[in-house]
């Protein structure tokens, strides 16, 4: 018998009641010290009949913000904060895992603290604009090109925050390595000018991601580590001369650590499907994400092609996703205007979108 997806799975060492996983959403609701408030934790609680629930991307360090009020883990109050929010899913049955997401470059000065740095490969300036408090799109600053040993204690923050986030009860990490955040700034061949052992050829520019994964699965277990994908992404000036190479060697890299899933946004490229390049490549799980109806995601999950499937904007009205889906009731349409508020106590096209019935 085929799986669907209300049915029970595994994904390393993290049982799932069902095969809906949250995507990560960045809200900008985090409060003044970048902690998670108890709006945070209620809006989290109200979608925890998720199989699994994939958190917005949380800094690891000050360096690594770049947008308006988003969470961090490198801080007690940050630490506290999320507790109260693993709690809260725990409390309703459901698992949490934390997405790490430093931005390297794809920062705002004025988002983020006076004395944190902007760092990336190379000194080379992310052409996208990103809002600032006033959520107005300003131009990004250009980085800091790190030196071959400050790299190192990059991915040292990365296992200090994934340490924070098993302290504070989530029950695993993934790392954001899409949306041309620094993971994927090392991926690609145009941000990625490096002449060390980080640059140049794709084994050396997969290298920085495959040392931070090895890194977070022994400090906290291969089976509590997951990461996202997206080749051929442009979003935030990324363009790879050839991503099919990138990331198939990428996948072949980390196919042994024993991880818990390949998170995939789906996008279409010319020459190679990226699922079929996940499969060719990679033995572990895979979650797929990226404009998934009821009916694909069904389709994805019988077939075998996928082990999960994550929605993003769908949670975002519908907090009792999983039962709409279940007994075929509609969808409610979330109210774009109130994606980015950027204040901690604003509930409004947060926390008030009702439960069907």
């Amino acid at each position: 018998m085929s799986a669907d997806i209300f049915s029970p799975v595994r994904l390393g060492d993290i049982d799932l009641a069902n095969r809906v996983v949250m995507a990560p959403m960045t809200r900008d609701r985090a409060g003044p010290l970048d902690e998670p408030t108890d709006l945070m934790a209620e809006y989290y609680r109200q979608r925890a009949s998720a199989g699994l629930i994939i958190t917005e991307g949380t800094q690891p360090s000050p360096a690594g913000k770049g947008y308006w009020r988003t969470p961090g883990i490198h801080s007690p109050e940050q630490v506290a904060g999320w507790r109260m929010v693993a709690d809260a899913v725990h409390a309703e049955g459901g698992r949490i895992a934390m997405q790490l997401m430093h931005v390297g470059r794809a920062s705002v000065r004025a988002n983020k603290a006076a004395d944190a740095e902007t760092v990336a490969p190379s000194a080379i300036a992310s052409p996208d604009p990103i809002p600032g408090p006033d959520g107005v799109p300003v131009p990004t600053e250009m980085p800091r090109a790190l030196e071959s040993h400050e790299i190192p204690q990059v991915i040292a923050q990365y296992v200090g925050a994934a340490r924070n986030a098993v302290a504070a009860g989530l029950d695993g990490v993934e790392l954001h390595c899409a949306s041309g955040y620094l993971p994927m700034q090392f991926l690609s061949s145009n941000s990625n000018q490096r002449s060390d052992g980080y640059g140049g050829s794709a084994e050396n520019r997969v290298r920085f991601m495959v040392e931070t994964l090895a890194a977070l699965a022994a400090a906290i277990g291969s089976g509590r580590v997951g990461f996202r994908i997206c080749p051929g992404v442009k979003f935030n000036g990324m363009d790879d001369a050839d991503p099919a190479e990138t990331y198939a060697t990428l996948l072949r890299a980390v196919d042994g650590l024993g991880l818990a899933w390949c998170h995939l946004i789906h996008i279409p490229n010319d020459g190679f499907d990226a699922l079929d390049l996940v499969r060719a490549n990679w033995s572990g799980p895979v979650i797929e994400n990226c404009g998934l109806t009821l009916k694909m995601a069904q389709a994805v999950i019988a077939e075998g092609k996928a082990d999960a499937v994550s929605f993003g904007y769908a949670f975002i009205g519908n907090p009792d996703l999983v039962e709409r889906f279940r007994t075929g009731t509609p969808l409610a349409k979330a109210d774009r205007g109130t994606f980015y508020t950027g204040h901690g106590d604003d509930a409004k096209g947060y926390t008030d979108y009702p439960r069907a019935g």
